[in-house]
């Protein structure tokens, strides 16, 4: 399923409880320990400029996700 599926399908569903916010949210704080792991470990991490921009996408991605669960949960 793509990313915008899984939003219009998020946004026509009920949602009764919070689980989906906090379970990517959970997902969103291991990928930012992740990260933030290897920048101190290695420096010369990402690398290079196509896995900085990986990288900065899935933060976007679980961002703009977590920012539609909210309002799908709340609404």
């Amino acid at each position: 399923m793509s990313v915008a599926g899984f939003l219009i399908l998020a946004s026509e569903t009920e949602v009764s409880t919070e689980i989906p916010f906090f379970v990517i949210g959970a997902v969103f704080a291991a990928w930012a320990l992740i990260v933030g792991g290897l920048g101190t470990a290695k420096a010369t991490f990402p690398g290079g400029r196509g896995a900085t921009a990986a990288i900065c996408g899935v933060s976007v991605l679980l961002a703009a996700v977590a920012m539609v669960l909210i309002v799908v949960v709340t609404s």
